[in-house]
Parts: C-alpha cells; structure tokens; sequence
C-alpha cells in the first residue's frame, strides 16, 4: 500500500511513519466548492485515512471552471455536490473513507461533527458559517483552517485553539452583507484556487503530523498583481471567543434563510425538520406534477414553477433559484412545500 504513496514518504519530514499517521487522521472539510473539492482531491490522494465533505449545494455547469472534482456528468445527474465528489474520491483513492454529508451546517449539530476530527478546514462561501466554525472549534480545541478566495486574490491561515489567534481576533465583528465582493460580483480565476487550497491541504497534512513548520501568519497573495504578504497578528486578550469564551455564533439558532454567493438565489430552511426527519419525495413530487416540472431522485427534488426553479433536500432545505429577495424566497417555499 505505501508504494502509492512512495513519491510521498521518501519526502524526509513524511516519511513511512508519517503516512502511517495520516492513515489514521480525520479531517473534515466543510464547503465542497472550488476550495473544498481541490482540497479533497489533495488529502484523498494524500492518503489522509477518513475525509468527511460537508456540502449543502448541488452542482451547475458555471462551477465546473474551478471545482475539479465535478464533470458535465455530474449536472446530467442532478447530483449534490458532495454525494459526486465522494463518488470520484472514491475510484481515486479506495483506502480512503469518503463521507458525504448533504447539508447546511449549523449550529444544531456541528458540535458532533467537529468532536470526531482531528483537523478542520473552512471551503466556504460565507462568514455566518465561519464564524461558527471558529467558535465550536475554539470550544472543543480543534486546529482549523480558514481559506477564502475571490476574484484573482486569496487569503488562508491557521487557527490553533491556544496557540494562535483565532478568527474573531482578526475580525471582531461579522461583515456586513453586501460590504465584501462576492463570486458574482468580482469573479475568480482558477489559478488563485489552486494555490490556496494548495497551501492549505499542505497545512493540514503539518498539523496532522504535528510539524514544527505549521504557519502562524495570515497569508495573502494575489496572483494577477504578482503580490504575496505574510502576516504576523496576535491574539486578543479580550476576544469574544478566545479571550472570554463567548461562543455566541454556536448558541444562536441560525437563519431560516440566506442569499447565495454568486446567483440569483436564496436557500430556506425549514425550523420544523429534526436532523433524524426525512422528506417523502414521492409523495411531494404528486403534489407539485399538475402545477409545474418535476424530477427527483434519492438527494434531491427538483420542481419549476411561476418562473422559479426549487431544488429540495431531504432535511427539508430548500434553495430557490430566481431570486435573491429572502422575502420572496420563503413565501414561494411556503407556498409549495410548507414552512
């Protein structure tokens, strides 16, 4: 088995005994997008032993410019995302245990999702659910990563409960929506993709092995200007999270519903669901046939009508494509589904 590795372990601070470590590692990535399925593809083929890919989106053809782990095949199939990235992991790499969960993360059940992993990293799109990384992780000391990118820019750093600053040290207060540029408003180039996730799969492989050459800093590089900055930021003393232990983002119930990055769409979610319920698909796909177009298989549901086209999940999530006033969202799910 370390002869698929071999290319690897004759890397001296790896070596044999350092693969057998990543063997028996578990890192789970929350965000299976253009960040998630690269760094998916690197730690699978790392031979990290058990991936878990958290994901609550399904895949359209505008993603397959920078989110390697998806093909035209993929969109055919109506597949959600990390149902299909762990289907090509898995002919990648069978040693390696692929978990697929499709779903919003959210304060109800991160908790058990963090308390089974040795290292996090952050693929997602949004700061609410970052900040709720950051404070679950802070509580139950999980070393995780944060990455972001955006137009021909990105931006990843280390966060070690303890030891490093952590997320709210660098950025006390949530941004504001509409006050930082988004995938549909500024773009991103694949390149800029590729490195950041590079480095920061190469930061989880140091903290599994717990390297002495795990970063500290916040890097920043933007490919296009040719700029790369590292910098160093201390912790804050009197932080929300890390200081006095205030993990307000993990106590809140969460948003019904929020605006998606880069389309003209709002995901709604159902308070009434229970993460052990389970839509009946069938029973709903009848009900919706006589008013609009509808396919579903065992992931999703999918149904157009009035102009608009819902994608269902079975934990009664929702994301309604067709616009991005949260209002109208809710009231179109209501309407159809059901609050």
């Amino acid at each position: 088995m370390l002869d698929r590795y071999s290319r690897q372990t004759l890397f001296g601070p790896i070596g044999k005994e350092g693969q057998e470590r990543l063997r028996s590692a578990s890192v789970t990535i929350i965000g299976c997008g253009a960040l998630g399925t690269v760094i998916a593809n690197n730690l699978c083929r790392a031979g990290v032993g058990r991936l878990v890919i958290a994901d609550r989106d399904y895949i359209e053809l505008n993603n397959l410019q920078r989110q390697i782990l998806f093909d035209e095949d993929d969109i055919e199939r109506h597949l959600p995302k990390a149902i299909a990235a762990a289907e090509k992991l898995s002919r990648v790499n069978s040693s390696v245990k692929v978990e697929a969960l499709v779903e919003d993360i959210n304060a109800d059940g991160i908790e058990a999702l963090v308390s089974d992993t040795d290292v996090l990293l952050d693929a997602t799109d949004n700061f609410e659910t970052r900040y709720l990384i950051n404070d679950v992780c802070v509580k139950l000391q999980r070393p995780w990563i944060y990455s972001g990118v955006i137009a021909s820019y990105g931006v990843t750093m280390n966060i070690i409960p303890g030891d490093t600053p952590c997320l709210r040290c660098v950025f006390p207060d949530m941004p504001l929506p509409g006050t930082t540029p988004t995938c549909d408003t500024a773009g991103v180039l694949n390149g800029i993709v590729g490195v950041i996730s590079g480095i920061a799969s190469t930061e989880a492989l140091k903290l599994l092995l717990n390297s002495p050459k795990v970063s500290r800093d916040m890097l920043w590089m933007d490919l296009w200007e040719n700029t790369v900055d590292r910098i160093t930021l201390p912790r804050q003393p009197d932080c929300p999270t890390c200081g006095q232990h205030h993990y307000e983002f993990l106590d809140s119930a969460g948003q019904s519903s929020a605006t998606l990055c880069g389309r003209n769409a709002v995901q709604v979610r159902s308070s009434a669901m229970s993460r052990e319920k389970r839509l009946d698909f069938s029973t709903i796909a009848e009900r919706l046939r006589p008013i609009g177009e509808v396919t579903y298989n065992e992931f999703l549901l999918r149904c157009t009508i009035d102009g608009y086209e819902m994608t269902v999940f079975p934990d009664a999530r929702a994301i309604i494509k067709g616009t991005d006033d949260e209002q109208v969202a809710r009231s179109v799910y209501a309407r159809y589904i059901g609050m």
